[in-house]
């Protein structure tokens, strides 16, 4: 994506808040409740964003809330862009570069996923330690093509894409806040259909304990970029290779049970933000 395409997005942004936040939040499917906690909001449809894509889909709100949350200015994207919607990788990741344009240093990615741990039940939140980037291993790398070198790295080390103080911080939010907070890999897949058994068997067997269709090209670029991620899922469906006869999955389903998990993605992400103001 040409940066004179970051930049006018970016321009646009800034005359219409006078907040700097530094803490970027993206908001998966059905998780847009927690975009309603922001206090004193400036909204900007992304509509009206120049360059910005347009998400289709159900449950992706398409809106910039920045504003006030335990005391953090945060910048809170509504409505993220996949790769299935026939988006270039480039357009897909627009979004985290002109956050990372506008001065954003942390980033908190969160995403409605399939459990593929049998251990895992709906509604749980799931910490991310790693991901699978399947997209991205067979050719469709958000770092595809030219590099800048003032961004970050032609070959940057992945090793800790997702933050491991940041996940520190996480742990101590949930144990103090009472909640449960389970941990694994996320494999990401491009969809938009969901898997077959045989898929899921395989992402079991490559050590995925959740699945899903976003979130790993945007901590690429991020962590590229010197960013620091921090990566939540809420399991909103169990995403097993046997499942009982008749058993089907949709999308509609998944954003209704992934709504057992918002209340306590919001008493978390509150959480980690009075963790970091207490550290800051």
């Amino acid at each position: 994506m040409p940066s004179v395409e970051i930049s006018a997005a970016a321009d646009f942004i800034r005359q219409r808040t006078q907040r700097r936040p530094k803490i970027g939040l993206i908001l998966g499917s059905g998780l847009n409740p927690l975009a309603e906690a922001i206090e004193s909001p400036d909204v900007i449809p992304t509509g009206d964003i120049p360059h910005w894509p347009i998400s289709t889909v159900q449950g992706h709100a398409g809106r910039l809330v920045i504003g006030e949350l335990e005391g953090q200015a945060v910048l809170v994207l509504q409505g993220r862009i996949h790769f299935y919607e026939g988006y270039p990788m480039a357009v897909v990741t627009l979004p985290v570069r002109v956050m990372i344009a506008l001065g954003i240093e942390m980033l908190i990615v969160t995403n409605a996923a399939g459990g593929l741990n049998p251990s895992f039940a709906p509604g749980d939140l799931m910490l991310i330690r790693d991901h699978l980037n399947f997209p991205g291993m067979a050719g469709n790398n958000p770092l595809f093509g030219p590099n800048d070198e003032a961004t970050g790295p032609r070959f940057p080390d992945m090793t800790q894409a997702y933050d491991p103080a940041l996940r520190d911080v996480a742990r101590r939010a949930a144990a103090a806040a009472g909640l449960t907070l389970r941990e694994g890999v996320y494999a990401y897949v491009a969809g938009p259909s969901f898997e077959t058994p045989a898929e899921l068997r395989f992402l079991q067997i490559a050590g995925g304990d959740a699945v899903g269709m976003s979130t790993a090209p945007e901590v690429v670029v991020a962590h590229h970029a010197g960013v620091r991620v921090l990566g939540i899922s809420t399991i909103a469906n169990l995403a097993l290779p046997d499942p009982p006869p008749g058993l089907t999955v949709n999308h509609e389903e998944v954003l209704a049970t992934g709504q057992l998990a918002v209340p306590r993605l919001i008493l978390l992400v509150r959480g980690i933000l009075q963790q970091l103001s207490a550290t800051s």
